[in-house]
């Protein structure tokens, strides 16, 4: 069965910049950009959390610089990208605002999801600019990254992003409607898929390279992306973003590749909680927080008894009832100097023991997998 957009609470759309600049003017097209906001404020108006991962900064901060056409050193392309975020930014702001809803920037770094202290602050951040109901526009921070620490792509970084923040779909726009048996322009005999259910070795052999000179990307890094959101339970699709209204066609039927997930965001997450992270601490809790952690809750400070270890914030703690017996894993939102200090008392009084507003919770219900 294939699944529809209107099934899910939290979408990331990735928007490359083949699509977003008119590559012979270099400039930005507009009435596109217009169109998918468009799309982007229906969704918002039901409720849908929405995040975009914008390519775009350095193919629109070349033409300001007068750079020529071609491969670009890497500090041109830094300062292009310098240039070009804030034009981006400016863009997606008005076209947003043009609806009622306000965008946020965020920058990024593959450190900002693969180290757990950086992934736990690029996550609260997101997550708070959703609550309040902005559409985060994310793009890799490409005026510091050198191409030894980058993603390189942004197929990829949006699928970390999604599985960052437990999106339900990633959209991958791309200038084609999804992936083939072969390429399409060569093989007349090449079939589209509408629904992978498993990436094999045959469905990644089908992938080729990149497709255009302001891409970084091609069919080979949309399907890798599509392993690292399904293994965070995430669904992604590849679908025509050339015309006006992508979101809008998709919902009409149009055609697109589906790449599902086993999993649930929610599920996989718990999962690379409880299994897949060495736990560097113990927190010793009382039966008051035995019994909020098995209704739901998070972990307050007011709860833990006692910790053992050390470890810093974003590290796995294994969490004990009072008797010993451990309750699951978590990861721990304070170094474990910091949770010394403010163990046994109530989340209200957390800033005057450390002197600085921390968060509520030692361990939140989102990064708790109990046993």
């Amino acid at each position: 069965m294939i699944p529809a957009l209107e099934d899910f609470r939290r979408i990331v759309i990735k928007v490359g910049s083949a699509l977003l600049v008119d590559r012979g003017a270099g400039r930005l097209r507009h009435a596109w950009l217009a169109a998918l906001a468009e799309d982007i404020a229906e969704l918002h108006a039901r409720g849908v959390d929405v995040l975009v991962v914008s390519s775009g900064s350095i193919a629109l901060g070349r033409t300001v610089l007068g750079l020529p056409a071609g491969a670009l050193r890497l500090e041109e392309s830094q300062g292009a990208a310098s240039v070009g975020q804030i034009t981006l930014a400016r863009h997606w702001a008005e076209a947003l605002g043009h609806h009622g809803i306000v965008a946020g920037q965020i920058l990024v770094t593959p450190q900002d999801t693969e180290e757990r202290r950086r992934y736990l602050n690029a996550r609260a951040t997101v997550l708070k600019l959703l609550e309040m109901r902005a559409v985060p526009v994310v793009n890799e921070n490409d005026t510091v990254a050198t191409s030894e620490i980058r993603y390189g792509d942004n197929d990829r970084l949006a699928a970390r992003v999604a599985t960052m923040i437990d999106a339900d779909v990633l959209v991958l726009f791309s200038d084609i409607d999804g992936l083939y048996t072969a390429p399409p322009k060569s093989d007349p005999d090449a079939r589209h898929l509408p629904v992978v259910e498993r990436i094999t070795p045959e469905i990644e052999a089908m992938a080729g390279g990149p497709a255009s000179e302001l891409s970084r990307g091609g069919m080979r890094t949309k399907v890798e992306a599509a392993k690292i959101a399904a293994s965070g339970g995430t669904h992604l699709v590849i679908a025509d973003g050339r015309g006006k209204n992508p979101l809008k066609a998709m919902r009409d039927g149009a055609r697109c590749t589906w790449f599902l997930s086993g999993s649930t965001p929610t599920a996989a997450r718990k999962t690379w909680i409880a299994g897949s992270l060495e736990p560097r601490g113990t927190l010793i809790i009382d039966p008051g927080a035995v019994k909020a952690l098995r209704g739901g809750a998070s972990l307050l400070p007011v709860g833990v008894r006692a910790i053992e270890g050390s470890f810093s914030r974003g590290d796995a703690v294994v969490i004990r009832d009072p008797e010993g017996r451990v309750l699951g894993r978590g990861l721990v939102a304070y170094d474990s100097a910091e949770a010394g200090l403010i163990i046994g008392h109530p989340s209200a009084r957390i800033p005057d023991v450390l002197n600085y507003p921390g968060r509520a919770w030692m361990v939140h219900r989102d990064d708790l997998a109990l046993f």
